[in-house]
């Protein structure tokens, strides 16, 4: 019997290896730096989506930070730099979501062609698997809440690409999803004068956990007390004035739950405090396209708060949307039809400047 399990356990393990080497293989595919070895998502990501669909609107560069002494402070990135960039390239930054790669995030987003046609650049850092076995960023940690841990490591990364390449600091927006939106959160909360404006799709609300376990409950729930950790951010960051900030989601995820959204809007109304918000009534909006079973289209609606004429903060809550970038390639995991997710992003975000 002992032999027999024994027999059974080394079985396991093999394939348990074999798995893992496959994977392994995946990723350094992924990972190439020969710009002549691209994947798949990276020349779809790299080329239009027009008629002339080999024509290329930009390139890919490739490289690592390192910031501190740690191992798992070392982030890879994919750059992506557009044929045409403006004289000062605005600057994207997108963070993936959990099980998710810089490629994989590009191509399903389209976030590159979109930013090309603007004269813009897109950075997308990448968690390593040894960090996180998922890649998901650890925005429920206490330490990156404060500004430390990834949050250290992006911040640095970015600087490092805008002392290399010719981007417009006043036009610096970190958009995510799901782990990758709290993280740009964080990110934002953290570095007020390092980032313009921020793009959230399907966002967990900022503050209100320390650990993962605690993570999954306020994506399952939301805050008890959304306002105290805002209060507590302005205490300790008195200089934050203003974020401006659009936020996305569906009101079927069942991931992270639309509570979340209404949360993070009270949120960004208290950040934005110095301002004489107005909120507007509720737009909505039609999209897809009617049939027998479904004879109304869906529809979405848009909720802003304004200073003048000035979009300060929009919400943007998506009819039949789960867990996925709206918009995105729904041939790939975590992108469904829907409203453009990454035009309605830079629609709002090109009209922000950090001054």
């Amino acid at each position: 019997m002992l032999k027999k399990l024994k027999r059974l356990w080394f079985s396991e393990m093999k394939k348990a290896a074999s798995a893992q080497r496959k994977r392994i293989d995946t990723i350094l595919k992924v990972f190439r730096t020969n710009p002549s070895a691209t994947t798949k998502a990276e020349r779809r990501s790299a080329t239009t989506t027009s008629s002339d669909a080999s024509k290329p609107i930009g390139e890919w560069v490739s490289g690592h930070s390192r910031h501190g002494s740690r191992l798992t402070q070392r982030i890879h990135y994919r750059l992506f730099l557009p044929c045409r960039p403006e004289a000062a390239m605005p600057l994207v930054v997108m963070l993936h979501g959990c099980q998710q790669n810089a490629a994989e995030f590009a191509q399903g987003t389209d976030m590159n062609v979109h930013a090309a046609k603007r004269g813009g650049a897109v950075l997308y850092p990448e968690q390593p698997l040894r960090a996180h076995p998922q890649r998901c960023w650890k925005w429920y940690d206490k330490t990156t809440q404060k500004g430390g841990g990834d949050v250290a490591t992006l911040a640095a990364l970015i600087e490092d690409v805008v002392s290399s390449h010719a981007i417009d600091r006043q036009r610096i927006y970190v958009c995510g999803i799901s782990a990758g939106a709290a993280m740009a959160h964080i990110l934002a909360l953290t570095h007020p004068s390092l980032v313009a404006a921020v793009g959230l799709h399907s966002s967990p609300v900022f503050g209100a956990c320390n650990s993962a376990a605690g993570a999954y409950r306020v994506m399952q729930h939301g805050s008890r007390h959304p306002g105290g950790a805002m209060d507590e951010l302005l205490v300790r960051l008195p200089r934050m004035q203003t974020m401006p900030a659009i936020l996305i989601g569906g009101d079927i995820d069942k991931t992270v739950r639309p509570v979340n959204q209404r949360q993070l809007v009270e949120q960004f109304v208290s950040l934005n405090r110095t301002l004489a918000l107005t909120a507007m009534p509720t737009k909505e909006r039609r999209f897809g396209r009617a049939s027998r079973n479904a004879p109304m289209q869906r529809r979405f609606t848009i909720n802003d708060h304004t200073i003048g004429r000035k979009v300060m903060i929009r919400s943007v809550m998506i009819e039949g949307l789960g867990h996925a970038w709206s918009g995105g390639d729904d041939a790939m995991s975590f992108n469904a039809r829907g409203p453009d997710a990454s035009r309605l992003m830079l629609n709002f975000l090109e009209r922000h400047r950090r001054y």
